[in-house]
């Protein structure tokens, strides 16, 4: 059962399409910029905050929590039992197997997809004193940097939404911590931002800095408003990554990285896996014309990933 902890409408009405949302700032962002664009072409909206385990569960590491889905599964069933018309979702935090009776219709386009450096003691990773405490959750993030630095660094596990993570660092728990600059900028927060983790030294999350709208398959009005706020290179790129980690049958806290990305009707697909400790690292690069199924893209990125067993 969801738990709804909070309730709140926006121009609503009998027919307003009802948007689900976890509570955090970075997630009322983002359901309220939903909103704005439903507005803008004259659909009434209702936010509905709902808690989920990964909000709950603040002090133990997401692998332990039950990962994956533990941002989403809430939303998700609060939406199959036809309590709310949308579930706004971070595309980095949603579990790539479907659920019977949804579908992902929509994706924006995409905010930036890189990792950003946050410290107050430097202005690049380079520069950190040897021995510095590096703060994130993510698997991905951590084997990345002891693929580049080795032990120089201790980097450890922190949770907590973005405020949370910047008020542990300012406390003197961190040196240093590695987020998105997506979240920074939709919270307003970019001014904390010291360095760019840049391609191809960091390679995002799937899905990072994108935001998807799932709805339950046979709801044809709400799929028809959130259609006409599609971005099709955002979508398909969306579409490439995460039939990647859907082949590699990787979670979302699995060292797997992967940016699809659109030039000239052509779409890339630069997929990464690391191992657990860090020390080996593939890649494969593919592309295909945008016209091409998205999916088989990042089906064949994996297949190639996957003849390597480097990682393992």
């Amino acid at each position: 059962m969801s738990n709804i902890s909070d309730n709140h409408s926006v121009n609503s009405s009998s027919k307003a399409v009802r948007l689900g949302t976890r509570g955090s700032a970075l997630a009322r962002w983002q359901a309220n910029w939903t909103a704005e664009q439903l507005h803008a072409q004259g659909t009434a909206t209702e936010i509905i905050v709902i808690q989920t385990s990964g909000d709950l569960e603040q002090n133990e590491s997401i692998i332990n929590i039950g990962a994956p889905g533990v941002f989403t599964k809430e939303i998700q069933h609060a939406l199959l039992d036809n309590k709310i018309d949308v579930a706004v979702h971070s595309l980095k935090d949603l579990p790539t197997e479907s659920i019977a009776g949804l579908s992902l219709v929509a994706v924006p386009k995409r905010e930036s997809y890189r990792d950003v450096f946050v410290s107050l003691i430097a202005e690049n990773i380079e520069d950190l004193p040897p021995g510095s405490r590096i703060g994130t959750g993510s698997q991905r993030r951590k084997t990345q940097l002891l693929y580049h630095f080795g032990e120089r660094y201790r980097v450890e596990d922190i949770r907590g939404n973005v405020e949370t993570r910047l008020r542990k660092l300012e406390q003197g728990d961190y040196d240093a911590l590695i987020l998105a600059e997506a979240g920074l900028n939709r919270l307003g927060l970019a001014g904390k931002i010291r360095s760019f983790l840049e391609l191809p030294f960091f390679l995002p999350a799937i899905g990072q800095g994108a935001l998807g709208w799932e709805i339950r398959h046979d709801d044809r009005r709400t799929a028809e408003l959130l259609q006409s706020l599609n971005d099709e290179s955002t979508f398909a790129a969306i579409l490439a990554e995460r039939a990647m980690l859907r082949e590699m049958r990787g979670g979302c806290s699995a060292p797997i990285a992967a940016l699809g990305t659109v030039k000239d009707s052509i779409l890339t697909l630069h997929g990464r896996v690391l191992s657990s400790d860090g020390r080996k690292r593939f890649d494969a690069i593919q592309s295909a014309p945008l016209s091409d199924d998205p999916e088989r893209l990042g089906i064949n990125v994996a297949r190639e990933i996957n003849l390597n067993d480097s990682y393992h």
